[in-house]
């Protein structure tokens, strides 16, 4: 699953370079982001962000991860979130930002429970895995910034609560983020 990840990436970052500009150099149509969150990548659970600029105010997007490490080190396997955007910059979908989010998170545990008999040399142990498909819902606030190049930067912190036979009451949502508006 990662490798579908990284090769996705790497597939839309091949589009950055193909919007059109005008006589003055300028590209007015830059609609969309393409972005790597750092801070999950560090943590075993990589994560591409998309992003479609609705208004100079405005955008949704979708943040897509999946675990690298083993059920047993991380219970967080999958997720995909997508996200409404609300900027209060000056500059298009720029500056500090709130956003809406809901969040498909698969999550696995592998564990085991040792079981006691009157004998204390007998030791029993049971061995569990549970798997669960969560939805639930969020919010985070952040800054987003851009350089004249249109490379993006961000930061943001935030978080939810899952709701249905989640192995986890929650969700966060953190990151810094780099990338590229197209």
């Amino acid at each position: 699953m990662h490798k579908l990840i990284i090769t996705a990436f790497f597939g839309f970052a091949a589009l950055v370079g193909m919007a059109q500009k005008d006589s003055t150099g300028f590209n007015w149509s830059l609609k969309n982001e393409l972005k790597l969150n750092l801070t999950n990548a560090i943590a075993g659970l990589p994560e591409i962000n998309y992003e479609r600029i609705l208004e100079d105010n405005m955008s949704i997007g979708i943040a897509a991860s999946a675990s690298l490490e083993t059920p047993d080190n991380m219970i967080m396997r999958w997720q995909a979130i997508p996200h409404y955007r609300l900027y209060f910059g000056k500059r298009k979908a720029t500056g500090f930002f709130i956003e809406g989010n809901m969040a498909i998170i698969g999550q696995r545990d592998k564990y085991s429970v040792a079981r006691y008999t009157f004998n204390p040399d007998s030791v029993y142990y049971s061995y569990y895995d549970d798997k669960a498909i969560s939805i639930g819902f969020g919010a985070a606030i952040g800054v987003k910034l851009i350089t004249r190049n249109h490379f993006v930067g961000e930061i943001f912190a935030g978080g939810g609560r899952l709701f249905g036979t989640a192995l986890t009451d929650g969700y966060a949502r953190a990151g810094i983020l780099l990338g590229r508006r197209f």
